[in-house]
């Protein structure tokens, strides 16, 4: 799953309580991402801060509703992309620490 985030502190704090809650194993924060975007009609350019966030696709709709109560976005990134691959031992990893 990807989100991006206005700032380390935003990001720090949804990856805490994302992992804490036990939605997601592991979220990596990926600094200083640059994205070019319309928003409200203008072409806009930021500096985001970039979540990585590992978990199962039965959690995407509560981990979705629990970054959206976090995020100072109206309109947050909260994107799901499949785990096509990966180490048995890293998938059951993920499997044991989430919900």
């Amino acid at each position: 799953m990807l989100i991006t985030a206005s700032s380390k502190e935003e990001a720090e704090a949804i990856a805490g309580h994302v992992v804490e809650t036990r939605l997601a194993a592991c979220v990596n924060i990926i600094p200083a991402v640059q994205s070019v975007f319309f928003w409200e009609g203008k072409l806009c350019r930021e500096s985001e801060i970039l979540l990585l966030v590992k978990t199962k696709k039965n959690l995407f709709a509560a981990l979705c509703e629990a970054v959206q109560k976090k995020h100072s976005y109206k309109v947050p990134e909260i994107i799901a992309l499949p785990i096509v691959e990966g180490s048995a031992s890293y998938l059951q990893w993920i499997d044991e620490n989430t919900q």
